[in-house]
């Protein structure tokens, strides 16, 4: 699984967010690293923290366009 977390996370550690989010460093890093998926909750609190939205954290640009084609395709 690939996400934006290493990217946003910048030059805070990994324990400073993880500290912020409510959860141990190292699920954090699990998550980071794309060795666990977080629960929505979870994501929901990471994408708030970033400010961003869930999709634009944990899903790469082919999977927006596909679903950006979908919508085109269900609305003709």
């Amino acid at each position: 699984m690939m996400n934006n977390l290493k990217i946003l996370r910048g030059a805070k550690t990994q324990k400073e967010i993880a500290d912020k989010l409510g959860i141990t460093t190292s699920h954090y890093g699990f998550i980071e690293n794309g060795d666990r998926l977080p629960s929505l909750k979870v994501a929901k609190r990471i994408a708030d923290f970033f400010d961003k939205k869930i999709e634009d954290i944990f899903f790469d640009n082919t999977h927006n366009k596909v679903l950006d084609n979908q919508k085109l395709d269900e609305t003709g």
